[in-house]
């Protein structure tokens, strides 16, 4: 694999929110403990479409300041997903096809903000009725049609659920031999610490190594260099965007960084 394809990888405490924090407000929390920022760059399910700050401009001034970025595309949703707001996005009856499309539209919005190939775009399933497994079949349809067409383009499918609903039924199906799954997992288990290594739902040595995110805490607060936030917070061991226009063989673009993780759920 040339250095130019290469997946960048972060080790360390990453934050999301629902609308990418302002410039000023990137550069007060450098202070913070967090290395890594979720963005919520597309997708028709996003709680905050609107994303006033986030553009190519933002995207390069907070690479820039030595943030890493993982980019999340939330789009359609499982028919039986639980939150009341993402009911409207239920997934159709061409599940494959609406996947296809959907990582389609997640690689132009990510060419769009500057984000280069091998960067990861981790799809965003929400927490769905568990046992209903027509629900699940059909999830399952629209992520692999996701996967494979984001892969096809050239960036690097990861995947966002709850540890009890999308994440133990992916894992239900790398066990099974099941083609198009997705190359990250970042799972949401709200423990308060976290268990990155030892999440009962997976296999010790599925997702590794350098694959796995843990949401682990959820809306909290926190303030940095008078900036105030409302995040959930993630450990990381995962792969980051990397800018189209970086140089190959440039150290910033390509190194792996150690610092220490977090992420910031979608809202409503």
């Amino acid at each position: 694999m040339s250095t130019a394809s290469t997946p960048v990888h972060f080790t360390g405490k990453a934050f999301d929110t629902c609308e990418a924090p302002s410039v000023e407000t990137m550069r007060a929390w450098r202070g913070s403990p967090y290395g890594a920022v979720g963005i919520y760059f597309a997708g028709r399910g996003r709680g905050c479409p609107g994303q006033r700050e986030l553009d190519s401009g933002w995207v390069a001034s907070v690479q820039s300041m030595g943030w890493r970025l993982l980019p999340v595309f939330v789009g359609s949703q499982a028919p039986c997903v639980e939150a009341p707001a993402k009911k409207p996005f239920a997934i159709g009856s061409d599940p494959w096809g609406q996947g296809t499309r959907e990582g389609g539209d997640a690689v132009r919005a990510a060419r769009a903000l500057g984000l280069g190939t091998s960067s990861p775009l981790y799809l965003d399933i929400e927490a769905y009725r568990r046992g209903d497994a027509q629900c699940a079949a059909t999830t399952l349809s629209f992520v692999r049609g996701w996967n494979r067409e984001v892969r096809r383009l050239g960036y690097l499918p990861g995947f966002y659920s709850s540890a009890d609903t999308g994440v133990r039924d992916i894992e239900a199906q790398r066990k099974a031999g099941t083609a198009d799954l997705p190359a990250v997992m970042w799972f949401a288990r709200w423990l308060g610490k976290p268990a990155l290594e030892t999440e009962a739902t997976l296999a010790p040595a599925a997702w590794t190594p350098h694959a796995r995110i843990h949401q682990y805490a959820g809306n909290v607060t926190e303030s940095y260099g008078g900036h105030r936030l409302v995040i959930d917070r993630n450990a990381v061991d995962a792969p980051v965007a990397r800018l189209a226009t970086a140089r190959a063989g440039s150290s910033r673009a390509f190194s792996t960084d150690s610092l220490a993780v977090t992420r910031a759920v979608d809202r409503p």
